[in-house]
């Protein structure tokens, strides 16, 4: 938070008081932050892109940013959905020397659930259902259902595996890919992009009906997954059910996806191997959330992969196909 700056309002006595403008709007203005956590992709989301749809969509793109600490590479990388939401150009609110005078001042986004959106507390009601839906029409997504089993019972779904290139990783990926084959799926490998091509990988996404990851930013992705697609996560080992829980699993069924979790035990946990059985963060999880968030990161998060139990998992590939058949 360090990298966000104070914006400072200022009521006057009378208008005699103000400067004179030398920018003069007849649309309404939103300063909103930039920088924080934004660089993960779920923070991406969650900090600023959905709490700004908020503020933003009721105008329908009759509104104009006014940016505090400017990031260019941000709004490069999402400027399908900047461009949507306003039709005007974005002010770098730290550099501009104009005196601007709008007829209405918008001061700041909010989250108001993690990754989601609570209706009632939104005028307009809007939903995660209106959002995914919004950024499924930005990049030009066709696909606003999975593939119906009880219409089309020989149909072979498509299961996109999440990639991860740092830890939790799955460790056995080939053996999940034939799990998932022997099931009757068509396994695709998903490799989210980290910088550029997001609409590329949408639209990966949205060809699948369901999508699998262990917990981390890449399962952000299932924004792009049609409505009543299917969204399994693998929770790591080491208590992190409440965070997975807040992070993914509210989040999706807020959207209307088909949840399942799965939750690592200590046997598929790489740490099990590397630390022994009677470490902390093996044998006492519960005593490493006690030491803070740092050691829950580093253990968890920072030195965990995952070798699922083929036989452990197979049930959950099939109820993800079962939801495919009601």
């Amino acid at each position: 938070m360090m990298s966000i700056k104070d914006v400072t309002v200022r009521q006057l006595d009378s208008p005699e008081q103000a400067p004179t403008c030398t920018v003069k709007e007849n649309i309404p203005a939103l300063v909103l932050a930039l920088g924080g956590l934004i660089g993960n992709y779920w923070h991406d989301h969650t900090d600023v892109l959905i709490p700004l749809y908020l503020a933003s969509r009721k105008f329908n793109g009759e509104v104009q940013f006014l940016v505090t600490n400017i990031q260019r590479w941000y709004i490069g990388k999402y400027m399908k959905v900047f461009k949507e939401l306003s039709h005007y150009e974005i002010v770098d609110f730290d550099k501009d020397d104009q005196v601007r005078c709008y007829p209405h001042v918008h001061v700041g986004i909010r989250i108001q659930k993690e990754f989601s959106i609570v209706p009632s507390l939104s005028p307009e009601g809007y939903s995660m259902v209106n959002f995914t839906k919004f950024m499924r029409s930005i990049y030009g997504l066709p696909r606003d259902a999975p593939i119906s089993l009880r219409e089309n019972p020989s149909a072979k779904p498509r299961l996109m595996i999440i990639s991860r290139r740092h830890p939790r990783k799955i460790v056995n990926l080939q053996d999940i890919i034939q799990l998932g084959e022997r099931l009757g799926f068509e396994v695709i490998i998903g490799d989210p992009p980290f910088n550029v091509n997001v609409g590329e990988f949408a639209k990966e996404v949205n060809t699948v009906d369901v999508m699998m990851g262990v917990h981390g930013a890449g399962l952000t992705n299932c924004i792009y997954l049609p409505t009543n697609a299917v969204l399994i996560q693998i929770v790591p080992y080491g208590n992190l059910e409440t965070l997975c829980k807040t992070d993914f699993g509210d989040p999706a069924v807020d959207m209307k996806l088909k949840y399942i979790d799965y939750h690592v035990t200590a046997e598929e946990s790489t740490l099990l191997e590397m630390l022994g059985k009677d470490h902390p963060a093996v044998k006492d999880p519960a005593a490493i959330h006690q030491s803070g968030w740092d050691k829950i990161a580093e253990f968890y998060l920072g030195k965990q992969d995952v070798r699922i139990d083929v036989n452990r998992f197979a049930p959950v590939l099939s109820k993800a196909m079962e939801f495919l058949r009601e």
